[in-house]
């Protein structure tokens, strides 16, 4: 069943600013690696964020100084504050923990769907 929700998608317009949340479900437990992810339409979803269980964050080329992962473990929750959108950011995001693995350090920093295996169902971020 489903263990990651995320929130907080909308239609923005370029320049402007959003912030998703990635909440856990009670019991989540999966945390060595979080991350975020996108697919725009007729494109292959592409990595955009994950953070490690040593606080290290990873980001695509593409966000990097525009978006920041942060967390409040309080409220299980993960967040991706997107600054500065622009059109091409436009896209169905996800959230998503990492399978379990002993080499979670350099497998979360590859940021590639294929080793993600918890997600959520997606928010639609569109910018115009």
């Amino acid at each position: 069943h489903v263990q990651l929700v995320e929130s907080g998608g909308g239609s923005v317009q370029a320049g402007e600013s959003l912030k998703l949340s990635c909440t856990f479900v009670s019991g989540f437990s999966n945390r060595k690696c979080m991350g975020w992810f996108r697919q725009a339409p007729g494109k292959p979803r592409e990595g955009v964020a994950a953070i490690d269980g040593d606080g290290t964050a990873s980001y695509a080329d593409s966000v990097k100084g525009r978006f920041t992962l942060s967390s409040d473990n309080a409220k299980n929750t993960l967040y991706l504050q997107m600054n500065s959108l622009k059109l091409e950011d436009t896209a169905t995001f996800s959230c998503a923990a990492l399978r379990p693995t002993y080499t979670w350090r350099d497998t979360c920093r590859r940021l590639r769907a294929s080793d993600f295996s918890y997600w959520g169902q997606g928010t639609q971020v569109t910018v115009s």
